[in-house]
């Protein structure tokens, strides 16, 4: 029972974390949308002079505006890829707490620009980097890319563990053995 709980604690923030995506992308969308002819008759709002931008953008195709001409392609894939990663966070996942929560800011991210892609036919994109040439993006475009990187941080430090981990059961067994 206790295993239980702790599992259900951990889908729960989990779900959570999903919800706050979700709704800190669309909440930010919603303000731009509210004031896209303020944003597009000033030019861009300064956040942080110098750093950040606020601007206003309808991005028609994947992340930073690719396979634009593919829109269906690429819902198809994306719900195809939430739902595996859903899946796998809810119901297999026996993986720690920092890889779930990679998970779980990729699923928000991604469903967060799947409701724009739905709603509009595009993802309101409005964050603009003033300090070097990028694309500019939103508030789950981040979320995934800090998912991301969480993830492959956890897979790195997975792939250096075990060899450590081996060679320290061997130390383990051969101390053992010398001392038989």
């Amino acid at each position: 029972m206790k295993s239980f709980i702790i599992k259900f604690k951990k889908q729960l923030v989990m779900a959570l974390v999903i919800l706050g995506v979700v709704g800190l992308d669309q909440l930010s969308k919603i303000l731009v949308l509210k004031n896209v002819e303020n944003i597009e008759e000033n030019g861009p709002f300064t956040i942080i002079k110098g750093i950040i931008n606020l601007s206003y953008l309808e991005n028609e195709g994947a992340a930073f505006g690719m396979l634009a001409d593919h829109r269906w392609v690429f819902m198809t894939l994306s719900t195809v890829a939430i739902i595996g990663m859903g899946v796998y966070l809810f119901a297999f996942s026996k993986d720690g707490w920092f890889f779930q929560l990679g998970f779980a800011l990729i699923i928000g991210g991604g469903i967060g620009n799947m409701i724009d892609r739905t709603v509009y036919g595009f993802v309101v994109d409005m964050i603009e980097v003033d300090f070097m040439e990028f694309a500019i993006f939103n508030v789950a475009d981040s979320f995934v890319c800090i998912g991301t990187g969480i993830v492959i941080l956890m897979l790195i430090l997975e792939i250096i563990k075990d060899p450590k981990k081996e060679q320290a059961e061997k130390a383990e067994k051969e101390e053992i053995n010398d001392g038989n």
